[in-house]
């Protein structure tokens, strides 16, 4: 079983450490931005307070696991769940390429392919950005995490909080299930999402070229969750 512990000068290296979340904002709003669908495209202003506290949320696990860590927040979701490609493809391009920040956590996923979302996440990733994307435990597939190079995420309630599972589709991790949350009323894919998304972190901090590969190589459980059967 490999279990995540923090490294030599754990603190100073998250000091130095930057996330992007694209999500509905959060607590940390400096150095955030704003992303508006207008007639013309996509606007950018500042950022408003989280009213649906998805990312408030998110923030709060990956600072759990991350003591220290620098968080830029991409706000996508305003008042109500619903955002557009165009708005998350602007937020991973302001955040890869602009901001240089080489881990983007996406605790959202849409129905859709579209374009202008894929070229912005393969364009992230070809410069050497690592993007979390969380993914239903079961259905269809959801954009961006079924794109190449992306890492599909997913909660799993097998795993306790330093634990990953490497299911079919996804990577699974801690999602503040009842066995093992400690509530705050969200949990499934996002929070999962949120959490693998502080490992890959990990790992990034430790020079690990091959997250995708080191993540799956951490897995304790392997395959998907069968209630009632003991691993």
């Amino acid at each position: 079983m490999v279990r995540f512990g923090p490294p030599p000068a754990a603190s100073r290296i998250m000091n130095d450490f930057c996330i992007g979340i694209i999500d509905s904002g959060g607590p940390s709003l400096q150095g955030g931005r704003r992303f508006v669908l207008t007639d013309g495209g996509v606007a950018t202003a500042a950022p408003l307070p989280d009213r649906l506290r998805h990312g408030s949320a998110v923030e709060a696990v990956m600072r759990r696991a991350l003591t220290g860590v620098t968080v830029r927040h991409a706000q996508v979701f305003g008042e109500r769940p619903v955002t557009s490609a165009a708005q998350v493809a602007a937020a991973v391009r302001w955040l890869a390429l602009e901001e240089r920040v080489p881990l983007i956590c996406l605790s959202l996923g849409l129905p859709t392919d579209r374009p202008v979302l894929r070229e912005a996440c393969a364009d992230a990733v070809a410069a050497g950005a690592v993007l979390v994307a969380a993914a239903p435990a079961q259905g269809a597939a959801c954009y961006p995490a079924a794109y190449a190079g992306v890492i599909a995420a997913t909660g799993d309630a097998r795993c306790a909080f330093d634990e990953i599972s490497a299911l079919p589709h996804a990577l699974g991790a801690w999602c503040s299930s009842p066995e093992h949350g400690d509530g705050g009323g969200m949990g499934g894919a996002s929070i999962g999402c949120a959490r693998l998304a502080a490992h890959a972190a990990r790992m990034i901090t430790k020079g690990v070229p091959d997250v995708r590969a080191a993540l799956e190589a951490a897995a304790v459980y392997h395959g998907r969750e069968h209630r009632g059967v003991t691993p």
